[in-house]
């Protein structure tokens, strides 16, 4: 329970909701929160994809509120996952792939080391995907393991077993949840992070896309429609550093022909089957413990994701397929919640976490509280821009950076700044139409140019 003082000064700055305040250990939530690899906004059936099956993920929309401009601030794994540990653009915490671990202090303010500190029993399992010497200090429960990258083909994905029987790692983050809810204490509330390292690619493997029996069965006497925007023309606008580039390298390893598409894309789509019949498991495993009616479950990507548009495949880019995920949170408490269209962003689930357990938020966090919109106490954020950015200085990813309102986008790329993009959102969803050059464009080309040159300024690594 918060001291009185911590309290009021955490309400008196609005960084805990009033409509859940100070609360003992059996009147606090649990928490569950799911993270996706590489699963894009619309590999969703709730988000209108008319192909995919994802009875689990729909279910949890269609109870809580689907946040239908999910976006990551940085579409890359490790940078993501950065910012969803410390609230932070990768502008500040400047972590991405590399040697170099994450800085404590800003671990030391992560979401799990404060739930810990606070009396939340918490527990990981899956890929962990930021370098910290200290993360077996955040949770009571942890083991962080990824793809085998020494093997090139199956066994990246199958390695891990089960009483002796070698099952996927899909299916073993969903057993190690369940034994993480068998054994939670009573008296605490818990807090569990499970990130799966599908529907990630395996990318030293010539077939690309592993999954289960159990979703076998799915897609096979049918073929998935061909990707969007992907004539010739899409991909010569790209500068040619992004057409000789991994995104173009990794097209050719999944998309290049139409058996390459059709095998990856429904391996992709039978992944994410595979991670929607653990989220069942996980559900009725809550209610037979009589646990479902105070755990909230906060369901992301790490990143969006390209397949096959622009002739493209992966991330990274600042285009809405790499920036836009899934994102919704069910929270049982609250009846008649709505969807909401605000950008919702991948640095606001550690405030948004700390907020339902009545934890102050740290005042160093860039992003905001979701709580207020779930409820339906509020109805949007004051948020009118948002910085987005790929840093990492790789000779075959470009880095890039930019900035994105409800209305446009402006990105240009970091090397070579002459290359900029621009595009009206609510009529170019699929941003074809880059309107930089054009005069009638360029007081907001301009303006946007100067935002991200200030919010470059503001969020620079103090």
């Amino acid at each position: 329970m918060l001291a009185p003082a911590l309290l009021n000064a955490a309400l008196a700055t609005g960084m805990v909701n009033p409509e859940f305040p100070e609360r003992d250990n059996e009147e606090r939530p649990n928490i569950i929160f799911i993270l996706t690899d590489d699963q894009r906004w619309d590999a969703l059936g709730y988000a209108g994809n008319p192909v995919i099956h994802t009875p689990e993920m729909d279910k949890l929309a269609n109870e809580g509120v689907n946040f239908s401009f999910g976006l990551v601030t940085s579409p890359i794994c490790s940078a993501s996952r950065a910012s969803i540990f410390s609230g932070l653009y990768e502008r500040t915490h400047k972590y991405t792939f590399g040697p170099n671990e994450i800085r404590k202090e800003f671990m030391n303010v992560s979401y799990p080391k404060l739930l810990n500190e606070a009396g939340y029993y918490t527990g990981f399992f899956g890929k962990f995907g930021v370098r910290y010497s200290d993360k077996s200090q955040l949770f009571d429960v942890i083991d962080d393991y990824d793809r085998n990258n020494r093997f090139n083909d199956y066994r990246g994905f199958f390695y891990k077993t089960i009483d002796n029987d070698t099952v996927h790692l899909t299916r073993y983050t969903g057993h190690q949840a369940l034994e993480f809810l068998d054994k939670v204490p009573d008296d605490q509330p818990f807090c569990l992070s499970l990130s799966f390292s599908a529907p990630h690619a395996h990318d030293r493997a010539p077939l690309q896309y592993f999954w289960t029996d159990k979703s076998d069965h799915l897609y096979r006497d049918m073929d998935i429609p061909d990707p969007d925007i992907a004539d010739d023309r899409y991909f010569y606008q790209q500068p040619e550093f992004v057409r000789e580039g991994f995104n173009r390298v990794r097209w050719g390893w999944r998309y290049d022909t139409p058996e390459k598409y059709q095998h990856s894309m429904k391996g992709y789509y039978r992944m994410i089957y595979d991670i929607d019949l653990e989220i069942a498991k996980i559900r009725n495993k809550l209610k037979e413990k009589g646990l479902d009616n105070n755990t909230i479950i906060i369901f992301m990507g790490d990143n969006g994701y390209f397949t096959g548009e622009r002739q493209l495949a992966g991330k990274w880019l600042m285009y809405d397929n790499s920036l836009r995920v899934p994102l919704i949170i069910y929270d049982p408490r609250v009846s008649s919640p709505e969807d909401n269209d605000v950008m919702a962003l991948n640095i606001d689930i550690p405030a948004t976490i700390l907020d339902y357990a009545g934890i102050p938020v740290p005042e160093s966090y860039h992003g905001r509280s979701l709580v207020s919109l779930v409820s339906g106490i509020n109805a949007t954020l004051q948020r009118d821009t948002v910085l987005i950015e790929h840093l990492w200085e790789f000779e075959h990813i470009p880095p890039s950076e930019g900035v994105r309102t409800n209305q446009w986008k402006y990105f240009r790329y970091v090397n070579d700044q002459s290359f900029e993009e621009l595009y009206y959102l609510p009529d170019d969803p699929k941003e074809i139409n880059n309107l930089s050059g054009y005069p009638q464009h360029q007081g907001t080309l301009i303006a946007l140019r100067n935002k991200l040159n200030q919010m470059i300024i503001e969020y620079a690594d103090p």
